[in-house]
């Protein structure tokens, strides 16, 4: 088992741990979860022995292997698949040995180790690997000089997989995969042999790859049984007992308070107020449960258009003189939500740039309306920001005439807050770059939204934020995305690119993995043999969207209404412990206010009904 005792840690003044502790069985595959920037990294260089703990201690099997993620594959002139084999270094050592060795002793427990490792299937297993992740015979015999940075990851990454150590660390594995290497690694990593320990955003992997989630909050850590949406509601039942818990300690305190003041001079009661007022020293304070809120985002609802809104005929399109698709025959109608299947290189970034017009098709004829807006955000365009300008410089320069007020609450409603409108973007997080640059995109309410790998730096929770607001959106979206969660709720239609051409997939999510994992092998399904996984809840059609809207709306404005009535309880309440009230002079305000708290009583119950009632409709209505 991998077992972390007390660990504390801290960076430049700053505390990441705190006498936190967990314990790993043996063989778990665990999620490792927690907002950016809590200290998650940190404490792979810790188990890793990377990093010095300010203390506590890191124990693991003797002789387990510790493995991770390289930065990435070196640029050498070794093939993928050699480079693979190498990070076996046992068995690169015992073959070399056997080419020198000359007692025959030896020779015979190099060769009968060399079994017990399979050293004479690792060329299979290697290449199979390789070919789960994206990378064809001839790719794999290509040197990994010939490969860009991200694609070395992905070698860096087989690498690692091939070795199989006790102990497996993933740091934001998917990262640099496609949604068809993501869906692959799923399966590999549920049916690996040894512990994982794997930090991922990546909900549905939490949800099929792993049986435990460590959660990092407030410095310490705690492991939960389960998948993410296990871990997810006993957590939300724990805030919202630790919620109840310290209302109603405040109330205690405040009644025991109220005596003391009242009656603490008073000889007869003075006893009794001592008595309360050592209660209230010796009474431990039960925290406020609270849940990091995450920014909203807003997409901007557009005018309705005459459908299509863009229609393809026979267009080809590429770069230069190379076409990558060809023949494209497509059109696009206002409540279309598209996600693009498919390896990368098969052109599924080269169809978005058509679509938003930064490609000019080589053959026949793009038809779009003349009205048609287009929001456009691809991942290197977080990298074209200004990083010497505030977020607030940057919607000037699109809203000359808007006053500061006006921009700062633009931001807002993007979910970039006033802490970070004037902060340098250089200096914001990887979200919050992505934040601005979803805002700009979208900022003239275009009636489609072409979002290439929107999630790259966005945690689970904005992922959700960013699911709610394009469910929310009335106009078309066309989505490339590697986070299977995020393509299964937002896309109620899938196109396939592949060898030059696109075409409609008619099947499911799931149908689409079961394909591509009988095309790739390894990895396989990550439901285990014999149970059936429910399919994955699909975006619903627009008139379902219609349908469930008002619905949607419906369970705000109830959670609202609770909310404030809650509100004026609590005001209540504060009144009702005020010793003064109870004199016989303040004996009808008394009798008001208790009519008065009677009332919200009644009415907070006939809301939480409505409530209820309305979140069981929309949940119906989804499930249609």
């Amino acid at each position: 088992m991998l077992k972390l005792t007390d660990i504390s840690y801290s960076i430049s003044g700053r505390q990441l741990f705190n006498e936190a502790s967990a314990t790993i069985p043996t063989g778990h595959k665990v999620g490792f979860v927690g907002r950016n920037g809590t200290g998650k990294t940190t404490l792979f260089h810790m188990i890793n022995g990377v990093l010095a703990m300010d203390g506590g201690t890191v124990e693991v099997p003797r002789g387990a292997k510790i493995g991770g993620v390289a930065q990435e594959a070196p640029a050498s002139d070794d093939s993928l698949l050699e480079t693979v084999l190498a990070a076996d270094t046992e068995r690169a050592a015992l073959l070399a040995e056997s080419e020198t060795a000359t007692d025959a002793g030896r020779i015979a427990d190099i060769h009968a180790r060399l079994g017990d490792i399979g050293a004479y299937s690792a060329e299979a297993r290697a290449a199979a690997i390789l070919h789960g992740l994206g990378f064809d015979k001839a790719a794999q015999a290509r040197a990994c000089a010939d490969y860009s940075g991200g694609w070395r990851m992905r070698v860096a990454l087989a690498a690692v997989l091939f070795s199989e150590p006790d102990v497996l660390l993933l740091d934001e594995p998917t990262n640099y995969l496609d949604l068809e290497g993501t869906l692959w690694l799923e399966g590999y990593l549920a049916k690996y042999p040894h512990t994982v320990l794997v930090i991922s955003h990546d909900r549905q992997l939490l949800n099929r790859s792993v049986n435990a989630i460590l959660h990092l909050q407030d410095k310490k850590l705690t492991l939960y049984t389960g998948n993410y949406d296990t871990f997810d509601a006993v957590r939300r039942a724990k805030l919202a007992e630790q919620a109840a818990a310290a209302k109603k300690q405040t109330a205690e305190r405040a009644h025991m308070q109220a005596f003391v003041d009242r009656f603490r001079a008073k000889a007869s009661k003075a006893k009794q107020a001592q008595s309360r007022l050592k209660m209230l020293e010796r009474m431990e304070p039960i925290a406020a449960a609270t849940e990091n809120n995450v920014a909203n985002f807003n997409f901007p609802n557009p005018e309705q258009l005459s459908p299509p809104i863009v229609k393809l005929d026979g267009v080809d399109v590429g770069y230069d003189d190379t076409t990558i698709l060809r023949n494209l025959n497509l059109r696009i109608d206002q409540d279309d939500r598209i996600a693009l299947l498919g390896a990368n290189g098969q052109g599924k970034s080269t169809l978005s740039k058509l679509f938003a017009s930064r490609l000019k098709p080589q053959a026949g004829e793009v038809v779009a309306s003349s009205k048609l807006r287009i929001g456009y955000f691809a991942q290197h365009q977080v990298d074209e920001l200004h990083l010497d300008e505030t977020p607030l410089q940057h919607l000037a320069r699109e809203r000359p005439k808007l006053v500061p007020s006006q921009l700062r609450s633009r931001l807002a409603q993007g979910g970039v807050g006033p802490e970070q409108a004037d902060t340098l973007v250089g200096s914001l997080s990887g979200g919050q770059k992505a934040r601005l640059s979803m805002l700009l995109a979208t900022l003239e309410a275009p009636h489609l939204v072409i979002l290439d790998e929107p999630t790259n730096h966005l945690d689970i929770e904005s992922r959700e934020a960013l699911v709610r607001a394009l469910m929310a959106y009335d106009g078309a979206v066309i989505l490339v995305s590697h986070d299977p969660h995020l393509v299964g709720m937002v896309a109620d239609r899938l196109w396939l690119v592949k060898d030059g051409g696109v075409k409609p997939y008619n099947d499911d999510l799931d149908a689409y993995q079961k394909l591509l994992l009988s095309e790739r092998g390894g990895g396989g399904v990550a439901a285990s043999e014999g149970k059936k996984k429910p399919k994955e809840k699909r975006k619903p059609t627009a008139v379902q969207r219609k349908a469930v809207a008002p619905l949607q709306a419906e369970v705000v404005k109830c959670e609202a209404r609770v909310a404030k009535l809650e509100e004026l309880k609590g005001k209540i309440e504060k009144r009702l412990i005020d010793p003064d009230l109870y004199e016989p002079v303040n004996r009808d305000k008394l009798r008001v206010l208790q009519g008065k708290a009677r009332e919200i009583n009644d009415g907070l119950k006939r809301a939480e009904a409505m409530w209820v009632t309305a979140a069981e409709e929309l949940e119906v209505a989804k499930a249609q």
